[in-house]
């Protein structure tokens, strides 16, 4: 679908005049198709098979109300096991479920370490699948554990980069004014890609200079900064001609009323040299090592064990008291 048939079905589905088309889920099930096709062949047909049972159980949950799988996630559990199975013919020299066992596992999950956690839950629902088919006699993924380490793992700024990049996003003007808005909210207010996506006109109040981000049960107070960098990118929105409520407006969505694509958010911050998520990491570590976590994530609207893993495992010297062995339990 392009951009002009986009824009006659936003306005016909604003106005109740047409129901919104299935185009959003026939372009997932060509994601799924093209990553189960990618399976080498004797191993597809298992694969294949549990993506239609996972079909199933999210049109259920849609039915009776619940919770179901994203496309997102059927998406990313179908690569983990195109990867395995790609990986098990081209390495371990296997072309049958039934063959594979922990050692074959391991070795898998040890070529990504950094995802061994997601990897092994969507490895564990395939071989609970398929010995249910009885594709396969023993669970080989029994008995592994994620062994992810204590405290945050994930990479951060140090202070000068933090410095170099406010300069870069309040003092030049070169900027664009999507990567300065992403950015800030990232570094001052812990904002997260999805959030400034999302985020609308009418969720800013100009009066008292505030912003409702996500699913926050609070409007989040902007600093002078923060506040001059949201004008820039609403004055960059006023140049065009829409009716696009989103703060965020490109050439694909400047005629309809859906928000930047989430492709786009994640190359906004390419010029600056570092990802939303390593810069949004960065200000969620400060604050939960320098706060009571439960206030974070009730600020945040998080649950209070999802703030937990941004605990550091180490303890920064400069708030260790002059002449502390910072090796001292």
């Amino acid at each position: 679908m392009g951009t002009f048939a986009r824009t006659l079905e936003d306005f016909f589905t604003t106005h109740g005049l047409a129901l919104p088309t299935d185009q959003a889920e026939q372009l997932a099930a060509g994601r799924r198709k093209r990553r189960v096709d990618a399976v080498p062949e004797l191993l597809r047909p298992a694969v294949a098979a549990f993506d239609v049972s996972r079909m199933r159980a999210q049109e259920r949950a849609r039915r009776a109300g619940t919770r179901p799988r994203s496309n997102l996630t059927l998406e990313a559990a179908l690569a983990t096991m195109r990867d395995l199975a790609v990986f098990l013919t081209a390495q371990r020299g296997k072309s049958d479920w039934a063959l594979v066992d922990v050692h074959d596992v391991e070795a898998f999950l040890a070529t990504l370490p950094k995802g061994r956690k997601r990897r092994l839950t969507v490895l564990r629902q395939f071989f609970g699948f398929a010995r249910s088919q009885h594709l396969v006699l023993v669970d080989p993924t029994r008995g592994l554990t994620a062994k992810e380490t204590n405290g945050y793992q994930g990479r951060t700024l140090t202070l000068d980069q933090q410095r170099e990049l406010f300069r870069r996003w309040t003092c030049d003007g070169e900027v664009h004014p999507h990567e300065a808005l992403l950015g800030m909210l990232a570094l001052l207010h812990g904002a997260s890609s999805s959030e400034v996506r999302m985020l609308q006109v009418t969720d800013i109040d100009p009066a008292a200079r505030t912003v409702r981000l996500g699913k926050r049960p609070h409007p989040v107070p902007l600093d002078p900064a923060s506040w001059t960098v949201l004008q820039g990118c609403l004055a960059h929105r006023a140049a065009w001609p829409t009716e696009n409520p989103h703060v965020m407006v490109t050439k694909g969505t400047k005629a309809g009323r859906s928000p930047a694509s989430t492709a786009y958010l994640s190359h906004v911050l390419d010029d600056c040299g570092f990802p939303p998520r390593m810069i949004r990491g960065t200000r969620m570590v400060n604050l939960v090592n320098t706060m009571d976590p439960k206030l974070v994530a009730a600020a945040f609207g998080m649950d209070p064990e999802a703030t937990l893993i941004y605990l550091a495992d180490r303890v920064d010297p400069g708030r260790m008291p002059v002449g502390t062995n910072s090796g001292a339990g």
